[in-house]
């Protein structure tokens, strides 16, 4: 099969976004599918394996000036070329990318209007390379912020079109009004030009289908899959005690959440020597947020027990793994991928987590963790005391996971789930190999 898939770059960030639509991409090709990855906005940065063509669609920078500024708009096609060339984009993005939504309202409904919007050349120009070059049997886009990709592409292929659901209504419902409205009805109105919805969670697919309007029956669920390479059983044993979080540092995430529940740990009577390892993206305009939590650590007495590894590679992904006695990234509000929790699993780290969103999904599924009542920072603290006092229960959970995240998690699973999804939708394209 020819697949077009395009994906969201987020600069240097590690995304896990983007780290799923690479190692889709890559699996896919070593199945024997012609797959064309199609950074956008930047280029990608994935784990591993790069498969991603060289070329940006729809360059950030560009993006930026056309929609701020009309005479981009109007600029030679060579400028242009020049604007979204990787390297510049790389050197625009090596402090940074911000993603706060308050900032970018105005810019996510002018890309919600697609061929009709101050976007309106460089997705044309998107779309000519999919018909010129490309020619594919299907097309994959990833999130429904670029979903005004799909009337127009369907006009120029007339190829099947699946839109990929991955927690987008956390980003649109902090764009403030009256950009989150109009954003919302223009996905509505873009959706019917969609053959398949993809959820990547049970419970983003019953979320996202509520949120958007979206027919369930329209909706399918492909479990995030993930790389076991590399991944080797924690010892679970460390001392000091290892508290772990794994993910983008900002509010939403729930570090700050962690850090109370840790003061409260070390008051408990006995607790043993314990320490708090961090790691995880954090965008400019969350740094004053990690400055604030380590001012709070300090004024507690417990100067010197968190310590931030910065947004860790692969390499150094799988060894803050390996240190850590438990990892617990409690967000105060439900997610719909909850990617760190299957890693931390696959190295046999055990969870704890509140049972809300994609959470309970993957801890049920897997028996790899704990769950507690969500906001009940005491019950969080009782879950993670339980596993310092048990190491029994520790490795019981540990061990769970890393067996349970194999079985229902790997990359082979999600591939063939997609493919099972491909052979549903309408008009659908043989699906042998290439």
């Amino acid at each position: 099969m020819r697949i077009a898939h395009i994906t969201a770059g987020a600069g240097h960030m590690y995304c896990g976004s983007c780290l799923r639509d690479n190692l889709l991409a890559a699996a896919l090709l070593d199945a024997g599918h012609h797959v064309v990855l199609i950074p956008t906005y930047t280029p990608t940065r994935p784990e591993g394996r790069d498969v991603s063509i060289d070329r940006v669609y729809l360059g950030g920078i560009n993006v930026f000036l056309q929609e701020h500024f009309p005479f981009f708009r109007r600029t030679p096609r060579a400028l242009n070329r020049l604007l979204d060339a990787a390297p510049l984009l790389r050197l625009a993005t090596r402090r940074g990318v911000s993603v706060d939504p308050h900032q970018l309202g105005r810019l996510t409904v002018s890309m919600l209007r697609g061929a009709d919007g101050a976007q309106h050349r460089p997705v044309l120009e998107l779309i000519r390379f999919l018909a010129d070059d490309v020619s594919p049997d299907i097309v994959s886009l990833p999130n429904s912020l670029l979903i005004a990709l799909a009337p127009a592409i369907k006009r120029e292929l007339s190829v099947p079109i699946v839109c990929t659901l991955q927690g987008e209504d956390a980003f649109l419902d902090s764009l403030g009004e009256p950009f989150r409205l109009e954003a919302l009805q223009l996905i509505r109105e873009h959706a019917a030009a969609v053959d398949g919805f993809v959820a990547v969670s049970e419970y983003g697919a019953d979320r996202m289908g509520e949120y958007l309007g979206i027919e369930r029956s329209r909706i399918h669920v492909v479990p995030v899959g993930i790389d076991f390479d590399g991944h080797a059983r924690a010892g679970l044993d460390h001392e000091p005690f290892t508290i772990g979080y794994l993910a983008r540092i900002a509010p939403e995430k729930g570090l700050h959440v962690l850090c109370e529940a840790y003061r409260r740990l070390r008051a408990a009577p006995g607790c043993p020597p314990s320490r708090l390892l961090v790691a995880g993206y954090l965008a400019p305009e969350h740094r004053s947020y990690l400055s604030g939590i380590s001012q709070q650590m300090a004024s507690w007495g417990l100067d010197g027990h968190l310590e931030y590894r910065g947004a860790v590679d692969r390499a150094g992904k799988l060894a803050f793994l390996r240190d850590l006695s438990v990892l617990s990234v409690p967000s105060p509000q439900p997610t719909q991928k909850g990617q760190f929790l299957l890693e931390a699993m696959a190295s046999g780290v055990p969870v704890v987590e509140p049972r809300l969103g994609v959470f309970t999904e993957v801890v049920e599924n897997t028996g790899g963790g704990i769950l507690t009542d969500p906001g009940d920072v005491d019950a969080l603290v009782r879950g993670i005391l339980a596993l310092w006092k048990d190491a029994g229960q520790r490795k019981q959970l540990g061990a769970a996971g890393y067996e349970g995240v194999r079985a229902r998690y790997g990359v082979s699973r999600m591939v063939a789930r997609l493919m099972e999804v491909y052979r549903s939708l309408p008009g659908k394209p043989a699906v042998s190999g290439s």
